[in-house]
């Protein structure tokens, strides 16, 4: 007999649907067999579903059966299919008669029936109720990561015994309730504040500025002046996600298997990977393609410590996804889109021993040294950064002034400017595909950065005296925008520009 069930694949960060085709043939010697391209896991899967459905109390049929993943040439990964698998020898052997047409079926067994945590449920669901499936069977630890969508009913399945009782109606399994979004956008908190970080004004100025219009930023400085604290202190000021871009960043924590059984992820993400890290590992890839540390930042911060110390051929890798926002992995399969809208925070020191120009420690580089390590970072890649600032040592004053006495903004009363000029570039990109004023294009510039003639005037001396690139005149004018949206100015002014001009490199300059 023939059976059918629903189930999916995950293609980059969507679901495609999956038909599993049970067929268990009448004449032939016993034999288990799965085609239509499957990886390593789903071969093994018959093992699982074997001992699974044995240990469960039902009979394994000793017959020639053949299981089908269509469409064919689509390859399946993972171990997502046993469940549906399994319940297909059981519609198919007979031993279990029902409709299950309107339902879709995802999940890893264990050997004694019992569902395992499975990677990729959000993006499974969403297919469902865009394909208008009325029902979702995944693990119970599961959930609640599907079960923030509604339209769709979600059936928490413990064991492969309790779906067989569901299904029979014997004893039914409770649908999980539906998540309220609202309930899970609580205040959130942070081990680092504004207000612990000593001096640095003109740091925290460029941070403020850098998160209301997600711009990126480098911090060049001596070892000691706060550049890593700046950097980890920068979630704390940040807006919150709205509920589309949670949904984009927790299907790619979902396929990634880093959700830690959260259902939506709320927090905008800081990734910090290490200097050693790999092109594959920072820009992603892989034989079966998966999300990088670029992807994982998506809307949120990836920080670079010790920026020149990435390999010079990771760090050019990162040039066209700063530009398009997203990153295009191409492999013989086929080709896969992952999403990379973060913002770059970036730290380094001026010279290999960290004390080019500073007054207190003397600088033992040679000049050949200095050059050749000022260089390791190319000229595209930091005209591409749109804040570069030195960052000083904090002066011992600063340091032992009686906090009582000197009074700083805390993370919360900066946050609360920087949602407010989110909220106005919300509102004048809500009919493009756009969200901040780092990702205007010039068709963009023209329509919402109209610039008087002393602006003008001031942006072509600069270009003229400052060499500045027609990329970087573009960024000045995005950045200048930004500072007016924090002064809830309409229309950007000359001191706008004048601050923006102020956070190009100075090695510009002539």
């Amino acid at each position: 007999m023939l059976a059918k069930v629903n189930s999916a694949a995950i293609v980059g960060l969507d679901a495609v649907p999956v038909e599993v085709e049970v067929d268990i043939a009448s004449q032939g010697l016993p034999s288990f067999t799965i085609v239509g391209l499957p990886d390593k896991a789903v071969e093994e899967s018959k093992e699982r579903v074997r001992s699974a459905i044995k240990n469960s109390g039902a009979d394994f049929p000793a017959k020639r059966i053949t299981v089908n993943l269509a469409p064919a040439d689509l390859p399946k990964e993972g171990p997502s299919y046993d469940l549906p698998i399994a319940l297909g020898i059981l519609l198919a052997s007979e031993q279990l008669k029902t409709d299950i047409n309107d339902s879709i079926f995802t999940g890893e067994l264990s050997l004694d029936g019992r569902l395992r945590h499975t990677n990729g449920i959000l993006p499974q669901a969403i297919m469902a109720k865009g394909k208008k499936i009325k029902k979702i069977f995944l693990p119970a630890i599961n959930a609640k990561e599907a079960a923030i969508l509604k339209g769709i009913q979600v059936f928490p399945v413990p064991t492969l015994l309790s779906l067989f009782y569901h299904l029979n109606g014997q004893e039914k399994i409770i649908s999980q309730r539906h998540i309220n979004i609202n309930s899970l956008f609580k205040e959130e908190f942070f081990d680092l504040d504004m207000n612990e970080i000593k001096g640095q004004e003109q740091a925290k100025r460029a941070l403020e500025i850098a998160a209301a219009g997600s711009h990126n930023i480098l911090f060049k400085g001596p070892p000691g002046a706060g550049k890593t604290l700046l950097a980890r202190t920068l979630p704390s000021i940040l807006p919150r996600l709205t509920f589309e871009e949670a949904l984009e960043v927790t299907k790619i924590y979902s396929i990634s298997g880093l959700l830690d059984n959260k259902s939506l992820i709320i927090k905008r993400s800081f990734r910090s990977p290490h200097h050693t890290t790999s092109h594959i590992g920072l820009i992603g890839g892989g034989q079966v393609p998966k999300p990088g540390e670029i992807s994982l930042s998506h809307r949120g911060v990836l920080f670079l410590d010790e920026f020149p110390e990435f390999p010079r051929h990771v760090l050019e890798a990162l040039r066209q996804p700063m530009e398009d926002g997203n990153v295009t992995i191409s492999r013989s399969s086929g080709r896969i889109n992952f999403p990379a809208k973060f913002m770059l925070v970036a730290a380094q020191n001026p010279c290999p021993c960290g004390y080019l120009g500073d007054n207190t420690h003397e600088c033992k580089c040679s000049a050949s040294q200095i050059i050749k390590y000022q260089k390791r970072i190319s000229g595209p890649m930091l005209d591409r950064i749109d804040i570069h600032l030195d960052v000083p040592p904090v002066k011992i004053e600063k340091l032992t002034t009686n906090e009582n006495k000197v009074k700083t903004e805390n993370s919360r009363e900066i946050r609360k400017r920087v949602q407010k000029a989110r909220d106005v570039q919300t509102k004048r990109f809500k009919e493009r595909k756009i969200t901040t004023n780092s990702e205007m294009g010039n068709k963009d510039l023209k329509e919402f950065c109209e610039l008087s003639k002393e602006c003008i005037d001031l942006l072509r001396l600069a270009v003229s005296k400052m060499k500045l690139s027609a990329r970087s005149y573009h960024r000045t004018i995005k950045l200048s925008r930004t500072i007016a949206d924090l002064e809830a100015s309409k229309n950007i002014k000359v001191n706008h520009i004048a601050e923006a001009l102020q956070y190009r490199p100075k090695r510009e300059a002539i």
